[in-house]
């Protein structure tokens, strides 16, 4: 098992930055990709980044590119989610997930076998 607690969410304003941070207990945190999804209000869950175990391989919907970087720290069991230049649509709770079927391609939501809980982001115009 492993477990998954999201934190940095919050109320920023159009054109701001946050970090969202993900912190990893349990089974051996750097065997996973992890990857962030978001979910926007009346929409579906959908894939924002995503990095390999030994962070050598990212990738970035084309929504967030240049904008948002995905990074992880394996010796704190932890992954982040640098958000910059923020607008009112990247508004959604935002879930990190814990990729263990390399089988499935990293933005499929079932190639994760581990969820937080997720944070809210809100971006106001």
């Amino acid at each position: 098992q492993v477990q998954l607690v999201e934190s940095g969410g919050g109320l920023v304003q159009a054109g701001g930055s946050l970090r969202l941070s993900c912190a990893a207990s349990g089974r051996t945190f750097s065997a996973y990709g992890m990857g962030w999804f978001r979910q926007a209000p009346g929409k579906e869950r959908e894939f924002v980044a995503y990095i390999s175990w030994s962070s050598g391989s990212t990738s970035h919907a084309e929504s967030v590119k240049g904008r948002f970087t995905i990074s992880r720290d394996n010796a704190k069991n932890t992954a982040y989610l640098q958000m910059n230049s923020l607008k009112p649509e990247d508004t959604a709770v935002y879930y990190c997930g814990a990729r263990g079927r390399a089988g499935i391609r990293a933005d499929q939501e079932p190639g994760y076998d581990y969820w937080g809980q997720g944070t809210q982001v809100t971006v106001s115009s």
